[in-house]
């Protein structure tokens, strides 16, 4: 029985073109009846498996015939089932979409219209077909008429057209189902996915049923090969799980799938991704070792992984030696891991990984088997490690030398990648001439620009409060280059506009990018309500929060709510911006050190003191791990104005704790303005002075913080010493 509990509550928010609450053929709720239910189902003998009802998936080549395959409808798909038999799949869509009574209804024309629109839909535009398609047979609850190698294709076809969660989706119901897809199906699934853990899932999930299912009802197209391992791999690298690593790379023999030199590309990833320098190091070494030769990617990577670990030196040694033409790159890698080999406390997680990489004979050193060239993506990486380093002229002449090199290696030749590194690089160090004259350059060598290049220069224009130069620039890549904007370019213009206070041209870029066609993100919203809220218009941020919440295409995060808070506080309304928190948690949305500190700067603003101490406790309950600088200094300036002194040394003493060194300077100062002559009337009753004790006692253990005069000592501020009993000199 192949029981797919484990992993069916991932259906719970399916993609909205397919569903998620399909009955599972394999439901654990009912043992004894399921079982043999299922049992019956598919152990039957191989020959009786038809197109229809094979529960592994053919090679995804071309749909089924289906010739000899009678219309269970009698006859009512005749006209649609004789295009899509003379392969005129634009001629069956049209008429379907003419007449939504012609939905297929036979499993023999649904699955063939799935499988030929799913080859066709070589662009994203073409796989909105299958899409509706999708969405029309589960409306009708006719999905149980698709076959497995259908299923199949339109999941390989979601993946390439950049849809993962319908591919993931659509995955899941076909396990569910009890069908085994196609390995080139789950392979291009698990690469797409963004959230590596899903990925990893889905992977397993495929390995569990191919492992429980009868091997004579397995197609040999259903079972992992090592592509679909690597992407897998590279899954588990990206969520840094050096277990599921090893476990996956252990069983790539079980499925008989040879590790290739794209595996140990992974490996290296994965090995930087856990901190491992020293087996980085010995990776091109094993793969010489095992009769593997590298590829260009392999040596990318090694210099990209040692630029991520900061090993700069190392890095140019390895684009040094390439350049040389060396064979004998691993004598210095071997050189860098005896360097690593004395380097205590590695995790337990990480160790599992020295097996992948030992075994080379360490008398033995492996040459390359020919010289490798560094390329551009390889010039490319190393000079982003000099932008992180900050070595903004390492980076422009490490692209003149690539232009230079150029000129006897066409690899070498520098490309938009490349020239936008040295943009952004220019752009981070605020020289934004020169990342102009860059931009020039790039045009004069014939290499396009992009969209991105653009959005990095147009940052920088914004940041230095160049607005002019950036909307010139915005005319010249519309106009000019032809290069439409994106959300992006939108968000970083409207940006711009906060940082000069323009609210007005935030909306106006907010409207346009809408009448464009443009669909705005989470923040364009939070840009133009930051605008609103800079300017003093809380209730016009309000408005746009709204809108948000009305958009489908996305959610109002932390962000956001943040955001209208701010707006609210800014101007002083704690009443208005306490509602808006209110509001927040019943949302399910957690207020952070963020929000705290809106509301502190407002209670500040508002002043009201009195909000200040009981917002203390919410944030000593709440997020006192996360308190920052920022929130205990908003805090502590509102007690020591209203002399809750008491409080005032709870909050800096917290800070002191967290290693935050509070501004005694301006406490100091504070103090001496507005409570120097506190505590000083001669006329005060024996009542009002016991009602001031604890004040009293708390006002001079904050002076003696600050190191004024206090009654701690003798000194200026008072000379002679306290009476027993006398805490009021009053």
């Amino acid at each position: 029985m192949l029981c797919c509990a484990r992993y069916s509550l991932q259906l719970l928010q399916p993609h909205p073109s397919f569903p998620g609450g399909a009955t599972c053929s394999c439901s654990c709720s009912s043992p004894s009846s399921s079982a043999s239910g299922s049992q019956r189902r598919r152990l039957h003998p191989p020959a009786a498996l038809s197109p229809t009802t094979s529960r592994s998936a053919p090679p995804l080549t071309h749909p089924p015939d289906g010739g000899d395959c009678p219309d269970e409808d009698g006859g009512s798909d005749d006209a649609l089932l004789a295009l899509l038999r003379a392969h005129d799949t634009d001629a069956a869509y049209r008429l379907l979409s003419s007449n939504p009574s012609l939905l297929p209804s036979s499993p023999t024309t649904a699955s063939r219209l799935l499988a030929q629109l799913s080859l066709g839909s070589s662009s994203p535009d073409a796989f909105s077909r299958v899409a509706r398609l999708l969405q029309s047979l589960r409306a009708r609850g006719a999905l149980d008429l698709l076959d497995a190698n259908s299923l199949s294709l339109a999941a390989a076809a979601a993946a390439r057209s950049r849809d993962a969660r319908l591919a993931h989706s659509l995955l899941l119901y076909m396990l569910r189902q009890g069908f085994l897809p196609d390995r080139r199906a789950y392979t291009a699934a698990v690469a797409r996915l963004t959230q590596p853990t899903k990925a990893l899932r889905l992977f397993n999930a495929v390995l569990r049923h191919l492992r429980r299912a009868p091997p004579e009802l397995v197609s040999p197209s259903c079972l992992p090969d090592t592509v679909a391992f690597n992407a897998a791999l590279s899954a588990c690298a990206d969520a840094g799980d050096c277990r599921q690593f090893r476990q996956l790379f252990d069983a790539m023999g079980e499925w008989s799938a040879d590790a290739d030199a794209l595996t140990y590309n992974v490996v290296i990833k994965m090995c930087a991704r856990a901190g491992r320098k020293g087996l980085v190091a010995r990776v091109l070494e094993r793969m010489l070792s095992s009769g593997l030769a590298p590829c260009a990617t392999t040596f990318h990577s090694l210099v990209a992984a040692f630029v991520g670990f900061g090993d700069i030196p190392t890095a140019e040694r390895i684009v040094q030696a390439m350049r040389e033409e060396r064979k004998d790159i691993c004598l210095l890698l071997r050189a860098v891991a005896m360097e690593c080999d004395d380097v205590p406390d590695v995790e337990q997680g990480a160790a599992l990984l020295d097996d992948i990489v030992t075994g080379a004979k360490p008398d033995e050193l492996p040459l390359l088997p020919k010289a490798y060239l560094p390329n551009a993506r390889v010039y490319t990486t190393l000079m982003k490690g000099y932008m992180n380093a900050g070595r903004v002229d390492d980076v422009v002449a490490l692209l003149r030398a690539m232009r230079r090199e150029a000129e006897t290696v066409p690899a070498s030749r520098p490309d938009h990648v490349t020239y936008t590194t040295v943009i952004s690089a220019l752009v981070a160090a605020g020289h934004t001439a020169r990342a102009r004259a860059v931009l020039d350059e790039m045009a004069a060598a014939g290499v396009p620009a992009n969209r991105v290049t653009y959005n990095v220069l147009l940052k920088g224009y914004c940041q230095q409060l160049q607005i002019g130069k950036a909307r010139e620039l915005f005319e010249e890549m519309v106009t000019g280059a032809g290069i439409q904007p994106g959300v992006v370019t939108y968000n970083t213009l409207m940006d711009g506009c906060v940082v000069t206070d323009d609210s007005a041209g935030a909306l106006a870029l907010f409207n346009e990018m809408r009448s464009r066609g443009i669909a705005p993100s989470a923040a364009s919203y939070t840009t133009l309500m930051k605008a609103f809220a800079a300017s003093g218009q809380p209730k016009a941020a309000h408005k746009v929060f709204e809108e948000m919440e009305r958009d489908p295409r996305v959610a109002a995060d932390r962000a956001a709510w943040n955001m209208l808070v701010e707006g609210y506080c800014r101007l002083g309304q704690v009443e208005a911006a306490k509602q808006v928190v209110e509001r927040m948690k019943e949302r399910g949305v957690r207020p952070d050190v963020a929000t705290y500190g809106s509301l502190a700067k407002g209670i500040a603003a508002a002043r009201k003191p009195g909000e200040a101490l009981v917002l203390w406790d919410e944030v000593r309950e709440r997020c006192l791990e996360e308190a920052d600088e920022e929130l205990l200094g908003a805090l502590a300036d509102v007690c020591v104005r209203a002399a809750f002194f008491r409080k005032a040394l709870e909050i800096v003493a917290c800070m002191e704790e967290k290693g935050i060194a509070p501004n005694k300077t301006r406490y100091r100062k504070m103090y001496i303005e507005m409570h120097s002559r506190m505590f000083t009337s001669k006329h005060a009753s024996q009542a009002r002075r016991d009602r001031r004790r604890e004040r009293k006692r708390a006002a001079e253990a904050f002076k003696f913080w600050l190191g004024l005069p206090n009654s701690y000592y003798g000194s200026e501020w008072r000379v002679e010493p306290l009476l027993e009993g006398d805490d009021d000199p009053s």
